[in-house]
């Protein structure tokens, strides 16, 4: 039996006036996804537990099968699995985005989508002046990609403390004051210090001045958040005697495959952004059902879009992902296995007209070999209400596809 999970990150959203009440979901020209809800069964599915923060993190690792309320310790442990960054006793791994911060407001979370290269350029800056100026730096940063990156702190003292800190992501405050995201307790203020001291070493840097001078915006300042300690999650083939792949362009997912042992496949020109090549993405998917189980497919650009309130690129990735990555998959699937399992499904929303995740649950569809299908005969955020499906618990996915 072959299993795909065809993840659309942040895909689902609310009702758009501009569009008369609908979703792009609803209206986005989705032939194979629609396929694969007519044919198949669908539902919802809830991959946030209520206790948790609805982040990529806690809902992509219920859809990996792994309860988040036992195994989940934050993002940043998961970004720096995939780095391979290695931690010891008292670390706490925050992801450090870099950012554009504009008369005490967080003008920017991820400075203009700042390129991978100037980045790296930006954390070693930060290494240098943080080791020259206190010698006894008990931190260190990481470059990542593009805005994302990690700052991994050593206080053995107050790890767990920190572990637990209320970081709100910076995605979550654009517009508003930084002063205000920052009341931490007192255990708390040498973190604090750093991410306003970042000001003072990014501030004249030649990669913001060019920048600055290029009309974009400069990373000058980090923004700390979604930190934790390494988590300790058994391997998916031990669980689920399951072989798996992991193909996407974001560390976190990337992250979760590593923890989960299963095999990261890096995709030339996956950049997790709105320029992804969702061709490349489609043809790695199919090679890697060869030799593998189950394989998981990550978009992160429904959720990108999400994020910048841009209705165009989000109905555009959701089409892009039907006919470069569903509609190959469901062909050789279809052709070449006889037994097959393949289930599409946001990890959580992100409304265009809010801007973040939202914890709602999400729609689903399953299209097997050998099940019957349900009434539904599209797949959108009200049609899969019908569903014989129900409503699922995230982390209980694998176990429904494995029966």
């Amino acid at each position: 039996m072959k299993y795909v999970i065809v993840i659309e990150d942040g895909a689902s959203d609310y009702p758009i006036e501009e569009i008369d009440g609908k979703t792009p979901l609803k209206i986005a020209d989705k032939p194979v996804l629609d396929k694969i809800a007519r044919e198949g069964k669908t539902g919802l599915i809830q991959n946030v537990p209520e206790s948790l923060p609805p982040g990529s993190d806690v809902a992509n690792m219920s859809i990996f099968g792994y309860d988040p309320l036992v195994y989940y310790t934050g993002r940043g442990p998961l970004e720096a699995a995939s780095m391979g960054v290695e931690t010891k006793e008292g670390d706490v791994v925050f992801r450090c985005n870099t950012i554009t911060e504009r008369d005490g407001l967080m003008a920017s979370s991820n400075a203009g989508h700042i390129s991978s290269e100037e980045a790296a350029e930006l954390m070693e800056a930060l290494n240098e002046y943080f080791n020259d100026k206190y010698p006894d730096f008990k931190g260190k940063f990481y470059p990542g990609v593009s805005y994302r990156h990690l700052f991994v702190y050593n206080n053995k003292e107050n790890a767990e403390k920190l572990a637990k800190l209320d970081m709100v992501p910076p995605h979550d405050f654009v517009g508003e004051t930084i002063a205000d995201k920052l009341e931490f307790d007192s255990f708390a203020d040498e973190v604090k210090a750093i991410m306003l001291e970042s000001k003072e070493a990014l501030k004249d840097h030649p990669v913001n001045q060019k920048r600055i001078e290029e009309g974009k915006e400069p990373c000058n300042m980090v923004w700390f958040w979604g930190q934790g300690t390494m988590p300790d999650m058994p391997k998916m083939e031990d669980v689920y005697g399951l072989k798996g792949a992991v193909i996407t362009g974001v560390d976190l997912i990337k992250g979760l495959g590593v923890c989960s042992g299963c095999t990261n496949l890096d995709v030339p020109g996956a950049t997790a952004f709105f320029d992804t090549d969702y061709n490349a993405k489609g043809e790695y998917a199919v090679n890697a059902l060869k030799d593998n189980d189950i394989v998981f497919v990550h978009v992160e650009a429904p959720d990108e879009a999400g994020h910048a309130k841009n209705l165009k690129e989000k109905v555009k990735g959701i089409e892009s992902i039907d006919k470069y990555i569903l509609a190959p998959l469901v062909e050789v699937l279809e052709k070449e296995y006889k037994d097959f399992k393949i289930a599409v499904l946001p990890d959580h929303p992100t409304p265009i007209d809010v801007g973040t995740h939202t914890r709602d649950p999400v729609p689903i569809a399953i299209y097997s070999s050998k099940d019957e299908a349900d009434d539904v005969l599209v797949y959108d955020e009200d049609s899969v209400k019908d569903g014989a499906l129900g409503e699922l618990v995230g982390c209980n996915l694998l176990k429904l596809l494995l029966e």
